[in-house]
């Protein structure tokens, strides 16, 4: 084939526009790379110092104008509601007597709690009072509430599917006629996971590393959503875990120790994550990843990741050869 004038290649390209149309051979490499290009980086969230902002936010925000008062957790790479590029994080807060009104909406979401006592969430009547280190539900479409009984704020995590409602524009909600959606207090249910019986299992567990994968009561071998799974995990003291890598993107939360996490890129590069009690750090897709406890105590971590959204779609892969 002769070569073409680059002129003429330059007024080719000017004519697509207006047709709305592009090349693909330009952008081929990008939109097909040779490994996954997550556009989140690496972050780590302190909860030292969002601790006073929460309490401000309790302080200066009533709750008739905050339908639910949360500080979402963006990652610097991204903008909201992205913790990574395809989860969402944030903290919750709630006073005592407040309500958070009752709605329902297509994504779903679970709670980690992290501080506080006299806290509920009342899923679809099922009234669940909340501890540290619970883990609570709202499959989707089910109507929900919040509320605090007692002294002292309520803290939590949210982790919900937020992000990929961008791509996928069908996310919509409904708001109770009241405030609270009719409710019975229930000691037991499938939306909730005391972190009692998770720690009991993580310390049965032979090693140093062990991860506990958290499931429906009612459904064998299946994830806790169709988007969004979650674990916790053991790490005895002074001691790392095995280098992970898997297209899944995780957003982890300390529930207890200190140490750090090491992210080492293709290329070598290392990048160090530093956490302690109640912090929340993210590790995109396809990062390679170990954990260190560097204390003389156990650490547990929780994290929630987008790995049954990969399995459904049959795009989930992890390197075993590390």
């Amino acid at each position: 084939m002769a070569p073409v004038a680059s002129e003429e290649k330059t007024q080719f390209l000017k004519a697509l526009k207006p047709q709305n149309v592009e090349p693909l051979w330009t952008v081929m490499s990008a939109m097909v790379p040779p490994v996954p290009q997550p556009k989140a980086t690496p972050t780590v969230w302190k909860f030292k110092n969002l601790k006073p902002l929460l309490d401000d936010s309790g302080r200066l925000v009533p709750a008739e104008e905050s339908e639910r008062r949360v500080l979402m957790l963006i990652n610097p790479s991204l903008k909201a509601p992205q913790t990574t590029d395809t989860l969402y994080a944030g903290l919750q807060y709630i006073n005592p007597g407040e309500v958070a009104p009752a709605h329902r909406h297509s994504a779903f979401a679970l709670r980690f709690i992290i501080e506080g006592e006299g806290g509920f969430t009342n899923v679809e009547g099922s009234k669940l009072y909340m501890e540290r280190g619970d883990v609570i539900l709202t499959p989707r479409w089910d109507w929900h509430d919040h509320g605090k009984e007692g002294d002292g704020p309520m803290i939590w995590l949210d982790g919900l599917d937020l992000p990929m409602f961008q791509a996928i524009p069908v996310n919509f909600a409904e708001h109770y006629k009241e405030d609270r959606f009719p409710s019975t207090d229930v000691e037991e249910s499938p939306m909730k996971y005391p972190w009692g019986p998770v720690q009991e299992y993580l310390d049965s567990v032979k090693g140093d590393h062990a991860i506990f994968d958290y499931k429906p009561k009612t459904e064998e071998g299946a994830a806790v959503s169709t988007i969004v799974g979650g674990q916790a995990e053991r790490i005895s003291p002074n001691t790392s875990t095995r280098f992970r890598q898997e297209s899944s993107s995780f957003v982890y939360h300390v529930y207890e120790g200190t140490g750090y996490t090491v992210i080492t890129e293709d290329n070598g590069e290392e990048t160090i994550l530093k956490w302690e009690q109640k912090d929340t750090f993210c590790i995109p897709s396809w990062k390679k990843f170990r954990h260190v406890n560097e204390t003389s105590s156990q650490a547990y971590l929780f994290n929630f990741s987008d790995t049954p959204l990969l399995k459904n779609l049959n795009i989930y892969r992890v390197n075993k050869d590390l």
